[in-house]
């Protein structure tokens, strides 16, 4: 990770978020809908508060840094170092009380992804690498984390948020892939990206991703062996149309079917 490891403050700022965020999961608190009429994108307390300890801390340690943030905007975006944090990843599911969201802490270097970390505070969980190496820490100790290996689609598990995301070509594009998979599951956000570098998952396909969405499980991923993309093979930190697959053979017949 360069000439810095900042995987301690990353570890740090995990803590801090998740003690932020944890009075307000099943707590029946309310969520408000910051989307125009017709939609519904909601955010609640734990949001604010998760992302606003970890911009604080952030400020302090390292004052020249940029930040990206969900809740509270941009600063500093030109900055060599630009943190990129979504304090609670699948807000439909923490109001729904489920624990498949978890708090996003990524970390760019000149525009490239070197370090990130997923937090599910309430299960105890941490999935976190720098590219070349990640790892999974919980209730049951630490552990080197590994995707595994699918030749072929037909043999693959596909997870997407939601599969009413896509509209019009991207839809088609979607199911194209879908019909040829074995098992497809629905709504599990960031988990389903970590589970896919743990090994359980090998396929995940979204759409209108922000930065934000999808910056820190970059390392994550190709840390644990496995490739991700936007849906043109190209790079996925800006977010949009997102493929992430556990083995390269399976995404590159995902991408021909995608793209």
């Amino acid at each position: 990770m360069g000439h810095i490891d900042f995987m301690p403050f990353i570890h740090d700022l995990a803590t801090a978020s998740g003690e932020a965020i944890a009075p307000f999961f099943r707590s029946g608190g309310a969520a408000e809908n910051k989307a125009d009429i017709g939609n519904f994108d909601p955010v609640t307390e734990g949001d604010r508060a998760g992302e606003a300890v970890m911009r604080r801390m952030i400020s302090q340690s390292f004052p020249d840094h940029g930040i990206v943030g969900e809740e509270y905007g941009s600063e500093r975006v030109d900055a060599d170092y630009v943190w990129v944090l979504d304090p609670i990843d699948g807000t439909r599911s923490f109001i729904a009380g489920v624990p498949t969201w978890g708090t996003l802490i990524g970390l760019l270097h000149r525009g490239r992804p070197i370090a990130g970390l997923m937090h599910q505070s309430f299960t105890g969980e941490r999935f976190f690498g720098d590219g070349r190496q990640s790892f999974y820490r919980g209730p049951d100790g630490e552990r080197r984390l590994g995707t595994r290996s699918c030749s072929a689609l037909s043999e693959a598990t596909l997870f997407t948020s939601d599969s009413r995301m896509f509209e019009g070509r991207e839809r088609d594009a979607y199911f194209s892939v879908e019909n040829k998979v074995r098992l497809a599951r629905f709504s599990a956000d960031c988990y389903a990206y970590c589970m896919l570098a743990a090994g359980h998952v090998d396929l995940v396909i979204e759409t209108g991703l922000k930065a934000h969405d999808i910056v820190a499980l970059i390392p994550i991923i190709e840390g644990a062996g496995g490739v991700v993309s936007s849906w043109n093979g190209g790079t996925a930190t800006a977010g949009g149309a997102i493929l992430a697959a556990s083995d390269s053979r399976i995404h590159a017949e995902a991408i021909k079917l995608l793209a």
